[in-house]
């Protein structure tokens, strides 16, 4: 005699991922990032050293690096770099999703 108890249906749980919903949008390219990153950096580095620079001058290099790096790097990590990421962002969704070729 053969068992035939029904197997319950199985549905989604908490653990297993839902792969029904939209694919994520792909975030830029490698080099695309780069750039961001280059934007928000540079100027925030140039604009530190102006205004820290002169303050800094009798402090040693690792100091002065140290405080630099303590001003720059929040700046573009929370501020600058989600801003030029939306940028980027609409942007592409302006041009049509791809930058289109100069012919």
């Amino acid at each position: 005699m053969s068992d035939t108890t029904p197997t319950p249906p199985t549905t989604p749980s908490a653990t297993t991922p839902d792969r029904t919903g939209p694919a994520a949008p792909a975030g830029p390219s490698a080099h695309r990032r780069a750039l961001i990153t280059w934007l928000a950096v540079y100027p925030t580095i140039t604009l530190a050293l102006g205004l820290l620079g002169p303050v800094m001058t009798d402090l040693p290099l690792p100091l002065r690096t140290l405080i630099l790096t303590a001003v720059v790097v929040p700046v573009a990590a929370y501020a600058l770099i989600p801003l030029l990421m939306k940028a980027n962002a609409a942007f592409g969704r302006r041009a049509g999703g791809a930058i289109r070729p100069i012919a």
